[in-house]
């Protein structure tokens, strides 16, 4: 197993209006098969599974997208599944989290990153996702005040894919459980704001390596990192 996160750039530098391409999809996919981000100019939720990459957009439905889309931020890794477990009659986002968490736990797990997969059937997913917004400087927040539309997904089957991050990281990544959906039939998903889990299969990989791709423009300096940005983070997700 490549025990390893592959990063693009930092969630703090998206919050704060970084969205133009660092990489390419098709170069993001050499280095995971499994994981979560977003497009060039936030276009939309990426859901990276089985080697293929989707983009959930304004609307919920779901395209795989070419190998040339850019990519301003994602997180993903090379997924086994080492850690396996049943979920049933989780009744919201919260109750799942804990749930992870203490799975995790179990194992001393918490100072490190995991990549965790789902599948199963899904009483309800509470989702979002957004319509491209070209911006420098724009916070995402705002963009997504302007772009977002937030839709729910019934009794249906499908995936969870999703990034912990622990807390000392916070800035680099959101703290805690990050979750995006995927449909079974691949046509519908974004990124989860609750969810309710009818019987699911959860797989969890513990990484203790992390590689970060930071842009190269100038322009990214002109990002001023240092400022706590946590709150802001939460109310978007």
């Amino acid at each position: 197993m490549q025990n390893k996160m592959y990063q693009v750039s930092t969630l703090q530098a998206l919050a704060l209006g970084y969205s133009k391409a660092v990489i390419s999809v098709g170069e993001l996919l050499q280095e995971g098969d499994t994981g979560l981000g977003t497009f060039e100019d936030v276009n939309g939720e990426m859901i990276l599974m089985d080697g293929h990459c989707y983009r959930a957009d304004q609307d919920g439905n779901v395209t795989e997208v070419p190998h040339e889309t850019g990519v301003p931020f994602s997180a993903v890794a090379k997924f086994c599944g080492e850690q396996e477990f049943l979920l049933k009659d989780i009744l919201d986002i919260t109750s799942l989290r804990t749930e992870l968490t203490r799975k995790i736990e179990e194992r001393f797990g918490l100072n490190s990153m995991h990549v965790v997969r789902i599948d199963g059937v899904f009483e309800k997913v509470d989702a979002r996702s957004e319509a491209p917004y070209k911006s420098h400087h724009v916070t995402l927040k705002e963009v997504l005040g302007m772009t977002q539309k937030a839709f729910i997904f019934e009794n249906i089957r499908g995936s969870l894919v999703g990034v912990y991050f622990p807390d000392y990281m916070d800035g680099i990544n959101m703290p805690g459980w990050h979750l995006h959906f995927l449909s079974e039939d691949r046509s519908k998903g974004g990124h989860v704001f609750d969810v309710s889990v009818q019987e699911g299969i959860a797989k969890v990989d513990k990484i203790t390596n992390i590689f970060i791709n930071l842009p190269k423009e100038a322009a990214f300096d002109t990002y001023s990192l240092k400022q706590d940005l946590q709150a802001e983070i939460k109310s978007i997700e």
